[in-house]
């Protein structure tokens, strides 16, 4: 059951927390262009989600606990253990978790960019067509007939009488 089984509820605890730290994080990032915002967005999913596995002594010798963590928290501990091997392991982890989840932000950004042209296109091809439109019948108004504009004509006046 999940509530019975602590390491499930951690984990979604942390999925949870991690997921209220992106979204205030990308709507904190509001003043860069997209180009930049999602790319670092998911930098930083990156480095949050990257799982690794650690091991831990416990109080008697020679037995170890074993789990799955994330490499973030794993390199932190690291640190405060001042461990170089397992913050070297852990480490690489994270700078890939950030390499990943950036390339996966450059490529939601050249999707979305590809996917927008053709929108942005068709705009601009119905601004064009209405404007030539106009245009046509200003030139039918003027007695050209949407052709090309001919000679000028000599101006009649109107005849009282």
């Amino acid at each position: 059951m999940l509530t019975s089984d602590s390491m499930s509820l951690l984990w979604l605890t942390y999925l949870g927390l991690s997921l209220i730290v992106l979204v205030s994080g990308y709507l904190g990032l509001a003043f860069l262009p997209r180009l930049l915002r999602l790319p670092i967005t998911w930098a930083v999913a990156g480095i949050l989600w990257m799982p690794t596995r650690f091991r831990l002594p416990l109080v008697e010798e020679g037995e170890f606990y074993t789990g799955m963590a994330p490499a973030v928290v794993v390199a932190a501990i690291a640190v405060l253990e001042r461990n170089a091997s397992v913050l070297m392991s852990s480490g690489l982890l994270v700078a890939a978790g950030a390499l990943l989840g950036m390339a996966l932000g450059i490529l939601q950004v050249w999707l979305l960019r590809a996917g927008g042209a053709p929108e942005q296109e068709a705009k601009e091809r119905n601004r064009d067509e209405r404007k030539g439109r106009k245009q046509d019948n200003n030139r039918r108004r003027e007695g050209h007939g949407g052709g090309q504009p001919h000679a000028p004509r000599k101006r009649r006046e109107p005849r009282v009488g």
